[in-house]
């Protein structure tokens, strides 16, 4: 399993009047992650477009359970979960100090071909390689 940890201190621009991170900010922490997870197996953006393939996000879920307060650390786990027909990445936001956990969520992307704009419903052979399945 593929997984990685990323360290984000929340900024004062990301939070309201209460201090408390808006919610459409928690979209940005979980890019933050999941970039760092696809670096651990060289398919991050630019090799995303090398390969040919673009991967939107066409779902992604949040569970707030506790909101994330300006200047409270927190570490944000990516962890890829599937990749056969799509890669989802599962993420878990927690308290840098107690380790509490805070927010739950998940994204989901397709491979879409970037010449043709058709999407696949088999992740193309790029992933499997890069993720040492097939050679």
């Amino acid at each position: 399993m593929i997984e990685t940890e990323v360290s984000i201190e929340i900024p004062f621009h990301d939070v309201d009047v209460m201090r408390v991170a808006w919610h459409g900010h928690y979209a940005k922490y979980l890019e933050i992650a999941r970039c760092e997870l696809f670096e651990q197996f060289d398919y991050n953006i630019p090799q995303m477009e090398a390969s040919g393939y673009a991967w939107p996000v066409i779902d992604m879920r949040i569970r707030y359970a506790q909101p994330l307060r300006f200047q409270q650390k927190v570490k944000v786990k990516a962890t890829l979960v599937e990749w056969e027909h799509r890669l989802k990445v599962s993420y878990l936001i927690s308290d840098a100090e107690t380790g509490k956990r805070l927010t739950k969520a998940y994204t989901v992307q397709v491979a879409v071909d970037m010449n043709s704009g058709e999407m696949l419903y088999v992740s193309p052979d790029i992933v499997l390689q890069k993720l040492g399945l097939i050679s």
